[in-house]
C-alpha cells in the first residue's frame, strides 16, 4: 500500500474528524513532507481534505463534489455498501460506450472482472436497444456499466434486466425522494411537472462461453438523465423524455433537497444492483410488477422492433415468474412476451 493510499484510508476511518499529521506520519512510518504530498495528490483526484497547521487534515463529508474518478468512485462504494468495496471499477472522461469496453473486460477475464463498475462523464458511441443512439451530454447523466457473473451463469436473462431496473428504482427513491415506475421491459419513468417521462434506460448484453454455449456474464449498462439538456431537446422522442428532480424537503435539514452527486448516486445504484442479484426472485418479480405502470393498460405490441406490419393491440394484465408481459389478445386468449417492445395504445381501449 503506498503512502496516499494509508493516508486516504486513515482519513476516511475518520470522516469529519481532524487527524494531525504527526499521527499520520507515525502511522504511515514516513515523514511530514511526505504527508504534504500525500494529501495533495489525493486532493487532486477530486477530493476535498481540509487542513489547519493546529488540527491536522480532515476528509469533508462531501468529499469527491460531482468527480468520477476511480478513487472517488472506490470511495463513495466503500462507503455505502462495504460489502462490494473490492469490485473493480474504472471512471473515464470519455468513452466511445461503457457497455462495449465493459464486455471486452468481461470476456477477457470473466473471473478477475466478474463484478466490475464502468462509468464516464460522456459517451461518444452510448447505445440503446437493437444499435439506437443513446445520447450522453456531458454534466448532465449518469451513464455506467456493470459487469456480474453470476455462479453456474445466466439462465435467464430478461430477469436480469427486471432485476435492476427494480434496483436502480431503490436506488432513486432513497436519495431523490420520488417514486420510479417501470415500462416493461427496461425503461424507467418519473414524473416531470405531473407528466411520466422517460429518465432512466437500461440494457444488458450477454457474454457467452463458446465450449459450454452458456451466458457466462452479463453487462448492464444504465444511462440516466439527471439534468436538462440540449440533446433531449433535440431528440426525435423529446416528448418522452425527461430527468430526474428531487422531492421537495421534508424537514428543517438544508441539504435534504440537494441532489447527490453523480459518484454517490452510481454507488447506490452499482450496490443495489449487486445487492438484488442474492435476493429472492421471487420477491423482485413481485416488487417489479408493482412499479409497472402499464398493467391493465391496452398496449400496442411490436414483436419485431421497427416493424410496423408485425404490431398488434393488446392489453397488458400481468408480469410471470420469468418477468414476462402476459398481454391478453383481442380473441380473449393470453400470450407471454419475452421480447420485443410494448407502447401504450394512443387511443384507449
Amino acid at each position: 500500500m503506498t503512502t496516499k493510499q494509508k493516508v486516504f484510508e486513515l482519513l476516511s476511518k475518520n470522516t469529519g474528524s481532524y487527524v494531525s499529521g504527526e499521527k499520520l506520519a507515525q502511522e504511515c512510518g514516513v515523514s511530514r513532507a511526505a504527508i504534504w504530498k500525500a494529501v495533495k495528490a489525493i486532493r487532486d483526484e477530486g477530493f476535498v481534505v481540509e487542513g489547519t497547521n493546529n488540527n491536522g487534515y480532515t476528509l469533508s463529508a462531501n468529499s469527491g463534489a460531482d468527480v468520477l474518478s476511480q478513487a472517488v468512485l472506490e470511495y463513495e462504494l466503500a462507503q455505502a455498501f462495504p460489502d462490494f468495496a473490492h469490485s473493480h471499477i474504472e471512471g473515464f472522461e470519455t468513452i466511445d460506450s461503457t457497455n462495449t469496453y465493459a464486455k471486452k473486460l468481461a470476456a477477457q477475464d470473466p473471473i478477475k472482472y466478474h463484478q466490475a463498475i464502468i462509468a464516464a462523464e460522456t459517451q461518444t458511441a452510448g447505445r440503446g436497444r437493437i444499435g439506437r443512439t443513446f445520447e450522453s451530454p456531458a454534466g448532465t447523466g449518469v451513464y455506467l456499466s456493470l459487469i456480474i457473473t453470476p455462479k453456474g451463469g445466466i439462465t435467464q436473462p430478461a430477469v436480469i434486466t427486471a432485476s435492476a431496473a427494480v434496483a436502480v428504482c431503490r436506488a432513486i427513491k432513497k436519495l431523490y425522494g420520488v417514486q420510479p415506475a417501470i415500462k416493461w421491459i427496461n425503461d424507467i419513468y418519473v414524473q416531470n411537472e405531473g407528466v411520466l417521462k422517460k429518465a432512466v434506460g437500461i440494457l444488458t448484453e450477454g457474454i457467452t462461453n463458446f465450449e459450454t454455449g452458456l451466458i457466462e456474464s452479463a453487462v448492464i449498462g444504465i444511462g440516466v438523465n439527471i439534468k436538462p439538456s440540449a440533446s433531449i431537446n433535440k431528440s426525435p422522442v423529446k416528448d418522452i423524455l425527461g430527468y430526474l428532480t428531487k422531492a421537495p424537503k421534508i424537514d428543517d435539514n438544508p441539504q435534504s433537497d440537494t441532489p447527490p452527486s453523480r459518484a454517490h448516486f452510481i454507488a447506490q445504484i452499482a450496490g443495489e444492483v449487486f445487492k438484488i442479484l442474492d435476493e429472492p426472485l421471487a420477491d423482485i418479480i413481485c416488487e417489479y410488477k408493482s412499479l409497472m405502470f402499464m398493467l391493465g393498460e391496452p398496449l400496442v405490441v411490436h414483436p419485431l422492433i421497427g416493424d410496423e406490419k408485425t404490431a398488434y393491440t393488446a392489453k397488458a394484465i400481468d408480469i410471470d415468474e420469468n418477468a414476462g408481459l402476459v398481454v391478453e389478445l383481442a380473441d380473449g386468449t393470453t400470450k407471454v412476451l419475452s421480447s420485443g417492445e410494448v407502447t401504450l395504445h394512443p387511443r384507449g381501449p
